[in-house]
């Protein structure tokens, strides 16, 4: 279970509780807490926090969607860069040879490090993949400038390697940031506090109870899923792995 799905369930189990601990007071109201003014006066109150509720989490789940989508296409640039590099260095072997070959290895480790087997933690920021990318400029900027044709196939291979490295630090930068716990908190207190005021005058039976569980399963996955989207390397919603795997497939051939 992802660190994602277990906080789910805990949010998921607070707001529960919340409900079942306003369905089981409401029994112990005094009659004139229950008219229908008080139940007005609760109603609206509740629908302010209702209201914000839903606008943070929907500003959530965009902010969180599209960090994701964002990493996800840092993959397919980086796999690109990589696959564009090797191409271009291909057109100058042999004396490219030294560094296709480490440039390859270095597609290998980023590859493991990114999508690891079996699946667990990536290693965002691996000393030793970085060490690799820079072989592969020290080996470029060794490369003779003969021609005015590889003196631009030099810079232009050198400007890819810069590209790559500034695309993998990117995907770095980005993987620390996570929604702060004491919003995750406050939010969850907002919708711990509609579940009460719902149970707090529901009729008592099945169906209301069923209802409410249904609903907390809904708001706190709704909270799983933003978590999730922020774990783009791990847990249920995860990047696909597919423009790596076509780079290196490309890169041995």
């Amino acid at each position: 279970m992802s660190s994602a799905s277990a906080i789910g369930g805990v949010i998921c189990a607070v707001i529960v509780s919340g409900a079942m601990g306003g369905w089981i007071g409401g029994w112990y109201l005094p009659e004139h807490h229950t008219t229908n003014e008080t139940r007005n006066a609760v109603s609206l109150s509740m629908a302010v926090v209702g209201t914000v509720s839903a606008l943070v989490l929907g500003l959530l789940i965009s902010q969180a969607n599209s960090a994701f989508l964002a990493g996800s296409n840092e993959v397919t640039e980086l796999a690109t860069d990589i696959a564009r590099l090797d191409r271009l260095l291909r057109r100058d072997e042999p004396e490219t040879a030294t560094a296709r070959a480490t440039l390859r290895r270095y597609a290998e480790m980023k590859f493991a490090d990114l999508f690891p087997d079996p699946p667990g933690a990536p290693r965002l920021n691996n000393p030793a993949t970085d060490d690799m990318l820079d072989h592969v400029i020290d080996q470029l900027q060794e490369l003779r400038h003969a021609t005015p044709q590889q003196q631009w196939m030099i810079t232009r291979a050198l400007q890819l390697a810069s590209d790559i490295s500034g695309t993998q630090w990117l995907l770095a930068e980005q993987s620390v940031q996570a929604l702060p716990t004491p919003f995750l908190v406050l939010i969850t207190f907002w919708l711990t506090l509609l579940f009460i005021s719902f149970g707090l005058f529901a009729p008592r039976n099945l169906t209301v109870g069923v209802s409410l569980l249904l609903c907390a399963l809904a708001v706190s996955g709704a909270i799983e899923m933003i978590l999730e989207l922020e774990e783009p390397f791990t847990g249920m919603i995860r990047i696909s792995p597919i423009s790596m795997r076509t780079m290196l497939q490309t890169l041995g051939g």
